[in-house]
């Protein structure tokens, strides 16, 4: 030990950790040896570097292409010289402001850097030895790593057409069934379940099964008469995830929330970390709330978007998923075809987001982006395509 500590207080010493004896494998549980950490895309600034361009247009991550609202830049610009000072240990303002706006009480809610943080509350609250989680393929995989990171059983159900399988997974459910994770509109598919598919799949699921809606795309789907809005059914075995990441423009910030019966939120924050989320984030969040101008902005451009991409992917023959988020999945048939994409827009100088991770290896899935980035993107895939056209 002294030797080790010797040489760790030389500043000129470079013997890596490595160098040092192995360390004992019981000090990893085998849950956590064999997971399989969350994949981002490459950031566009390595890209930029590595292909030599300078302004790199990012389709793949599922932003707000607008930036984040000039309200929440203000809001920070403010409390910027306080931020030597812890922020409000229970996000008071910003729940209020959010009790306020779904008609309930602060109680039923919960602030985390990011609705994945809450998501994580939610595992590390309610899951414990041999409780089992039910999901479906080809969602949200940030689900598969927490639940993994537990040690908690997942298992999950096939997509059908593309859409969660919600009679399967009612089906699905035993005895050691504690939760229940949906993702509507689901990531990386874009696709959503219904009202009645809803309500007729939770008269199905015992009381004591939590039930995890993810709604992190929701402002993009609500227009839909038929989409579900879990806040219409203030179900008590229902936990309701949010974020400000994806219409709010603020998914650098961290900040998403989750809503709920008290006494399940009160557990969920017990276990969240002290002073989550930030001071910066919650005053960017209370600001960007109340900015319904710039929600107005974010859903026009999208709708725009969608419409232009849709009809420009038909066009080109592409295979793509009905979509009500602010992204498209497309079925490309093949592996190769979709490295096709993927590499050819890179060269371009536009990244998307190839769907292996999510169990997904013959699709891609491509962000809603600014006018001029669609364009774009329709011109480079024209280029990708056109010798396929001329065979």
């Amino acid at each position: 030990m002294s030797q080790q500590l010797a040489l760790v207080s030389d500043p000129h010493n470079t013997v890596p950790f490595s160098a040092h004896k192995e360390l004992p494998k019981r000090l990893v549980p085998p849950h956590v040896e064999a997971l399989k950490p969350y994949q981002p895309g490459r950031p566009p600034e390595e890209l930029k570097r590595e292909l030599g361009i300078e302004r790199f247009i990012n389709m793949a991550s599922n932003e707000n292409p607008l930036g984040p609202p000039a309200s929440a830049l203000a809001a920070i610009q403010e409390i910027l010289p306080e931020i030597n000072r812890y922020p409000d240990l229970g996000g008071t303002k910003l729940r209020e402001a959010l009790a306020d706006r779904f008609a309930i009480k602060v109680d039923n809610i919960a602030l985390g850097s990011g609705s994945e943080s809450t998501m994580a509350n939610i595992i590390r609250a309610f899951l414990h030895d041999d409780d089992e989680v039910l999901t479906s393929q080809g969602t949200f995989i940030g689900l598969y790593v927490l639940v993994n990171a537990q040690g908690i059983k997942l298992k999950t159900v096939p997509l059908k057409n593309y859409h969660f399988d919600l009679d399967a997974i009612a089906d699905a459910v035993n005895p050691k069934t504690k939760m229940i994770y949906l993702c509507n509109p689901n990531n990386p598919t874009g696709t959503i379940f219904t009202r009645d598919e809803f309500e007729t799949f939770i008269r199905k699921i015992p009381d004591h099964v939590l039930v995890i809606l993810d709604e992190a795309y929701y402002d993009f789907a609500a227009i839909n008469p038929e989409y579900p809005d879990s806040m219409r059914y203030r179900l008590d075995n229902v936990l309701t995830l949010r974020t400000f990441a994806k219409a709010y423009g603020m998914a650098g910030l961290r900040l998403g929330y989750g809503l709920g019966h008290e006494y399940l939120i009160d557990y969920v924050n017990r276990i969240k970390l002290p002073f989550e989320p930030n001071i910066l984030a919650q005053a960017a969040g209370l600001a960007a709330l109340n900015d319904d101008e710039f929600l107005g902005n974010t859903l026009e451009n999208n709708e725009e978007g969608m419409a232009y991409l849709t009809q420009e992917f038909d066009r080109l023959g592409l295979h793509r998923i009905p979509s009500h988020a602010n992204f498209i999945m497309c079925e490309m048939g093949t592996k190769e075809n979709v490295a096709k994409i993927h590499e050819g827009l890179l060269r371009s100088g536009i990244a998307i987001r190839p769907l292996t991770a999510f169990g997904l290896p013959t699709c891609l899935r491509i962000t809603v982006g600014l006018p001029e980035e669609n364009r774009k993107l329709i011109t480079a895939l024209n280029k990708i395509l056109a010798p396929e056209k001329k065979k």
